[in-house]
């Protein structure tokens, strides 16, 4: 089933990832402390400068198969979502910290719900990189 690519990560693990997200939004609005967010910020900048995702590293404990036998999702896709999650999050903990309470909820609200989306079936980060990449591919074209 899995391609068993180098840069693929199995889905189970990318699922794991975006409920880690969900959650910790979540739990940020109901306890009303915005500065949980740093929790899946240092975990999305990890990823991002290190390569490394602690909740995807300690999900692999986890998994039945082998990692090749899930279906698999492209890692380029998937660091292209976390720059998206990671700018949203930084920008709702800046708004927090500068008083902007509506400012907050809508950078959150964004990453909540694009991963709670995302873990329904729809990923609107591969919708927005698809259009982007096809906009690039017509304007080559030209």
């Amino acid at each position: 089933m899995g391609s068993g690519r180098i840069n693929s990560i199995p889905r189970p693990l990318v699922q794991l990832n975006q409920g880690f997200i969900v959650s910790t939004v979540a739990i940020s609005w109901v306890i009303q402390i915005e500065y949980f967010l740093l929790l899946p910020f240092i975990v999305g900048i990890s990823a991002l400068l290190f390569n490394y995702n602690p909740v995807i590293k300690t999900g692999k404990l986890f998994l039945k198969k082998e990692p090749s036998a899930y279906h698999q999702e492209d890692a380029d896709q998937q660091q292209f979502n976390n720059i998206i999650a990671v700018s949203c999050l930084g920008a709702a903990i800046l708004s927090s910290t500068a008083g902007w309470s509506t400012a907050y909820y809508i950078f959150s609200g964004m990453v909540f719900m694009a991963a709670s989306v995302a873990l329904a079936g729809f990923c609107i980060g591969c919708f927005i990189r698809f259009q982007w990449k096809r906009f690039q591919y017509k304007r080559s074209l030209q």
